[in-house]
């Protein structure tokens, strides 16, 4: 997710789940070590629960960032051991560190001594050749004896020799079962599935084991893509997965709770762009959603452009809807007539 969940797009998220866990794009231990750590890490107190994400593979320099993120006020750090960017392979981590376990558990080790947050590591469930049930319970055993209690396990191989990270989200074949396998040979550990989630049922069934005839319920889930590009899918996250029985926020509520975090930003110099290119999907699927993206695209990016850009757009899609409401109220009373 490096470049999606920043902390405007993070903001707006966090308006649609208040029990969602949110995880930051991934940040380098360099970028933390040797640039502006204060652009790197802070954050609206609203994200919480939020959680911190690592690249790196240095023991020594993400104990120092894992350090960070509990003076900043994360509730977990993650180290990232499943992106399969270029940028991340010429570094030496990310998915090609899953090669070399004795060091992803050194990291753990180090951070852990360096912070009281939960540590926990996001992997893919092989990479490149290495595509076997044993080679990710290998993985998983020697990062857990290390002291890692919290897998994200990315459901398919990562392969860094022939796929560029885009057909790297897609081509490699999703392996829901390798995944549980893991939670059944390790019961106490929390895995967390990631892959291929685009529906609350589907999460729903992974949770509570009605997606495998073994019946293995995992500890949760996480989505991804989905969520960026058809966020209000979150809207209905607290009721159906966490039990709060509170009301279900509309897609003008989420809008009118936005407005003024976007103002506050626009008068501390933040591009409007910045802010709405995370939003563009809000209201995909619905009548006036391709209105409000195209109104958002055609002018958030303009030198003056102010919060006027935002409330048209949102005008424009509620004029949609509204008259996709008017033709099916005229529709049902002709055929009452």
């Amino acid at each position: 997710m490096l470049d999606w969940t920043d902390r405007h797009e993070r903001y707006f998220l966090r308006l649609l789940s208040r029990h969602a866990r949110l995880y930051t794009e991934m940040v380098t231990t360099g970028a933390l070590l040797h640039g502006d750590i204060k652009r790197h890490l802070q954050f609206d107190a609203a994200e919480h629960p939020l959680a911190l994400q690592l690249g790196g593979s240095d023991p020594a320099a993400l104990a120092q960032c894992a350090a960070l993120a509990e003076d900043w006020g994360y509730d977990e750090v993650n180290l990232n051991v499943g992106c399969p960017s270029d940028r991340v392979q010429s570094g030496k981590f990310g998915a090609c560190l899953m090669a070399e376990p004795a060091l992803v558990a050194d990291c753990v080790r180090a951070m852990q001594t360096a912070t009281s947050l939960p540590v926990t590591v996001k992997s893919r469930i092989g990479i490149d050749d290495q595509d076997s049930d044993a080679f990710l319970q290998q993985f998983v055993d020697t990062v857990a004896a290390a002291g890692c209690r919290t897998f994200i396990i990315h459901a398919r191989i990562a392969v860094l020799q022939g796929l560029s990270p885009k057909q790297n989200r897609d081509i490699p074949p999703l392996n829901y079962p390798r995944v549980l396998g893991i939670k059944q040979q390790h019961p106490t550990l929390d895995i967390i599935i990631n892959g291929g989630i685009t529906t609350l049922p589907q999460a729903r069934a992974l949770l509570d084991g009605s997606s495998d005839a073994d019946g293995i319920a995992l500890d949760g889930v996480m989505m991804g893509r989905e969520a960026y590009h058809n966020p209000y899918v979150l809207a209905h996250v607290d009721q159906q997965l966490f039990g709060d029985v509170s009301g279900i926020a509309t897609r003008a509520d989420i809008m009118a709770a936005y407005l003024p975090y976007v103002e506050a930003q626009l008068a501390q110099g933040t591009p409007l762009q910045h802010m709405t290119r995370h939003i563009l999907g809000l209201f995909k699927g619905q009548n006036g959603g391709r209105l409000f993206r195209r109104h958002l695209s055609e002018n958030a990016f303009r030198k003056h452009a102010g919060i006027t850009v935002l409330e048209d757009a949102l005008a424009l899609a509620e004029a949609g809807t509204q008259l996709t409401d008017d033709a099916r109220q005229h529709d049902t009373e002709k055929e009452t007539v």
